[in-house]
């Protein structure tokens, strides 16, 4: 018989992520490699299981395999239980129909049978593309408190780019009345996280009536909270203060990698008492020639190191020949960077091979209307050598 759990995770995990282009061609954006011997999706796991909460069902769509490999039985993350634990839940054939998840409301309806079974008081959804570390029993208890309906994790973000995000209008006690959807004119800077946590039987019957409604896009943001929003229910939004981002562009990708390298980005991944964790292979320890230079970047398990590193995140498996350079770089597994190539603000996908003397991407010096122009080799590439890969440009 299965234990009662105050509180069940839900985490969206099935998106492309069409923005990160070669990268994505293969596998999910959660599952894409992050920091040098994390995947994306590590952060959200880690988070949960750090909150206290030990059931968590994983939503996989979009080329599942190799995330649904990495979970597992979700040992690493210390959720292989036998009354919780981590379970992939891809969409499934009914006896009547089977369909792909059409947005994030119904995602979480075709698995209201899997909430139920738990006897959840409470279920909270997750993204599983977004980089950050967060209490989410702090987050449950403010909602308890509030005695809500829904509560709204939310940033404050410059006016400026307020427009980018979908934000939450309050009042004084962070009551929320209105929710705007990227507006041209926000009237306030508290951006929603895409992390919310509902009373299981409020949203329960709000997902049975958006399902009936066949003009319903089937999305919290365009349907589930409006509609509770009309219907007066109690929404709150509750003010998180830390480092989070969300890694949807090459840009963003490179950027949050570039934080782990920044003492004052508050990126901070040294902290024993919350450690984020990852299935990671047992892989020999890293070797640095005797001309190597290395200076103020991450090199994992597993490297051969020959060449100059600056300001790079390396990822396990690589191999850097002797006079390659690397610097502002991300270089991920078993990617080799031949001797002579000049790899500079890029990102090399897995498995890829940079061919002698060659380049790839350029010297920035800042972003672009909040871009950065980041060279991308997909993975599993090889490069000819002398190629020259300007700034910005994806090879697929």
């Amino acid at each position: 018989m299965l234990t009662k759990k105050e509180c069940v995770a839900m985490l969206l995990a099935g998106g492309q992520g069409t923005r990160l282009g070669a990268l994505t061609q293969r596998v999910a954006k959660p599952a894409v490699p992050f920091g040098g011997k994390y995947r994306i999706i590590d952060f959200t796991l880690s988070n949960t299981i750090n909150s206290g909460i030990d059931t968590i069902g994983v939503l996989t769509q979009y080329q599942p395999f190799e995330l649904n490999q990495y979970i597992g039985n979700g040992q690493p993350w210390d959720l292989d239980r036998l009354n919780g634990g981590a379970f992939v839940l891809p969409p499934y054939q009914k006896a009547k129909s089977g369909e792909w998840y059409k947005g994030t409301a119904n995602a979480i309806f075709q698995n209201i049978d899997f909430v139920d079974r738990y006897k959840a008081e409470y279920v909270l959804i997750l993204s599983g593309d977004h980089i950050y570390r967060m209490d989410y029993s702090k987050m449950l208890n403010y909602h308890k408190t509030k005695n809500a309906d829904c509560t709204i994790a939310v940033l404050d973000v410059p006016l400026e780019t307020a427009s980018r995000f979908g934000i939450m209008n309050t009042l004084n006690d962070n009551a929320i009345y209105e929710f705007e959807e990227k507006p041209k004119h926000p009237k306030s800077t508290k951006a929603s996280m895409g992390i919310y946590i509902f009373t299981w039987e409020k949203l329960r019957k709000y997902l049975l009536s958006d399902e009936a409604d066949k003009s319903s896009h089937n999305d919290f943001g365009k349907n589930i909270i409006p509609a509770m929003l009309s219907a007066k229910e109690k929404l709150y939004a509750y003010e998180f203060e830390g480092y989070w981002k969300d890694v949807g562009t090459i840009s963003s990708l490179w950027e949050a990698n570039m934080d782990m390298l920044d003492n004052s980005s508050g990126l901070n991944m040294s902290d024993k008492d919350w450690k984020i964790y990852a299935r990671n292979t047992a892989e020999p320890p890293q070797f640095v020639g005797s001309e190597a230079v290395i200076s103020n970047s991450i090199v994992t398990e597993g490297c051969n190191v020959n060449g100059v590193v600056t300001n790079s995140i390396i990822f396990t498996g690589v191999d850097i020949d002797e006079g390659a350079i690397v610097s502002d770089s991300i270089v991920m597994p078993n990617a080799k960077i031949s001797a002579g190539a000049v790899i500079k603000h890029a990102i090399v996908g897995w498995g890829s091979k940079i061919g002698k003397n060659a380049c790839v991407g350029e010297t920035q010096t800042a972003a672009i209307n909040g871009e950065w122009k980041i060279a991308v080799v997909g993975p599993d590439v090889s490069v000819d050598d002398k190629t020259v890969i300007k700034a910005g440009v994806m090879v697929e």
